[in-house]
């Protein structure tokens, strides 16, 4: 009667979520990174496979998703496997930023500096005046000026000829990959050190990738590498024991709005949620958030053809895509994003409300249970997943009559099965 009693106690203790818990960070064998079960998350085998069939179909080579820093869906794509290494075009603008706060913390620049004092005079086609005028934070916010659009040269080439004064710093917002390159220049210049090097000492060892390089102003790495970075930033610049970035002021101006103009761009960081938004190559204000169908807190790396870093706090959540363009369009941000979002919103079963332990059907017993759990008339094809309070899996597979679990601790568990696109939760005590 007591163990019984005891057992209840557990339940009114433990019913509570916890928010409180020990972020998990894989470690450096990417064998041995932890896997969360969909099925704990009410997620539906056919919507997952509707999901990666899209990816499919939309020229995807490798996709990650990650929940609470666990992975719980991973996908790859013709010969592409998790060892291929891709490019992460301008969602490496993401990891440039986080780097300058590096370089900044560690009193190698101030963003508040002008280009000028790192590269001296003649680094772009402007006057000296006028490249005086442009400092680090406006490469950051892109709204350092440069035209954008100058003839005979693309917006990606950062040859001095081809970065021409238009407007004063901080009077317009456009998107400048050309000018942008000139921040990789600045770190090497003040770190006295190659963008590489600096990288794998500031980031790759200390988040343990496994790959990662620049060549030629883009960085490269595997698919679960960049999941790696995306984890760094979802944890504000903390990784285990270490403290990466450790300059809070700088990951929040990051991370939010920089500037007046595009208010869904912080520091090279494309930030979802804001009343209006910009895009690259258009000086056009639009109304709304720039990705409707994903959560209004996430922020994110993007690179032209559908390279994808996704960051969601709220859901704690990391989304890579890695790929050939989705369709026609090769910008930054394409309709891609938001029929992705509406595919990994779309993935939860219609959940029954979890049974109250009074009320459970004739299919699952006992409870309290002791030893075994006994699922009566039971489908042999179903599948079971049986997580304890803090939603971590400890069972995942068919069950047979009697499935014998004496080895688990004394606790509340839920035991949820998944029938269609129904997953039917319930909640039960292991008493010893």
């Amino acid at each position: 009667m007591k163990k019984y009693l005891l057992a209840l106690l557990l339940l009114n203790v433990f019913i509570i979520e916890s928010k409180a818990q020990t972020q998990y960070y894989p470690p450096a064998a990417p064998q041995n990174w932890d896997t969360i079960s969909p099925l704990s998350l009410n997620w539906c085998p056919n919507k997952i496979d509707s999901l990666y069939d899209f990816l499919a179909q939309k020229n995807t080579k490798g996709f990650v998703l990650l929940k609470d820093g666990k992975i719980v869906l991973e996908r790859y794509f013709g010969t592409f496997t998790e060892d291929s290494i891709w490019y992460w075009a301008s969602a490496g603008k993401t990891l440039t930023a986080f780097l300058t706060g590096i370089a900044q913390q560690e009193g190698f620049l101030n963003i508040n500096q002008n280009i000028t004092q790192y590269l001296g005079n003649g680094w772009s086609a402007c006057s000296a005046p006028q490249e005086d005028s442009i400092t680090i934070k406006q490469m950051l916010c892109m709204t350092s000026g440069l035209d954008d659009i100058f003839p005979l040269c693309t917006n990606e080439d950062d040859t001095p000829s081809c970065l021409s004064y238009l407007a004063t710093p901080d009077t317009r917002w456009a998107y400048h990959t050309g000018a942008y390159r000139k921040l990789q220049d600045v770190l090497s210049v003040a770190t006295s050190t190659n963008l590489n090097v600096y990288t794998n000492n500031s980031v790759k060892n200390k988040i343990d990738m496994s790959s990662g390089f620049w060549l030629q102003d883009i960085y490269y790495s595997k698919t679960r590498d960049a999941a790696r970075f995306g984890l760094l930033c979802l944890n504000k610049g903390i990784w285990a024991n270490d403290t990466v970035l450790n300059d809070t002021a700088y990951f929040n101006a990051m991370t939010n709005t920089s500037q007046n103009f595009n208010l869904a761009y912080g520091y090279l960081t494309w930030l979802n949620g804001k009343s209006n938004f910009m895009l690259p190559g258009i000086q056009l204000t639009i109304n709304g958030f720039v990705l409707p169908s994903a959560p209004a807190d996430m922020y994110a790396a993007l690179g032209k053809n559908d390279q994808k870093i996704y960051m969601v706090p709220s859901q704690n959540m990391v989304v890579v895509r890695f790929g050939n363009a989705a369709s026609s369009s090769a910008l930054s941000i394409t309709a891609f994003d938001n029929e992705l979002w509406q595919k990994i919103s779309d993935l939860n079963c219609n959940l029954t409300s979890a049974k109250q332990i009074t009320d459970l059907t004739n299919n699952i017993g006992p409870n309290p249970f002791y030893d075994y759990i006994n699922v009566y008339n039971n489908n042999q094809q179903a599948h079971y997943c049986l997580t304890d309070y803090t939603g971590k899996v400890v069972y995942s597979g068919t069950l047979i009559n009697q499935q014998n679990f004496a080895a688990l601790p004394m606790g509340v568990y839920f035991l949820k099965t998944e029938d269609k696109n129904e997953v039917q939760q319930y909640k039960l005590i292991k008493a010893n």
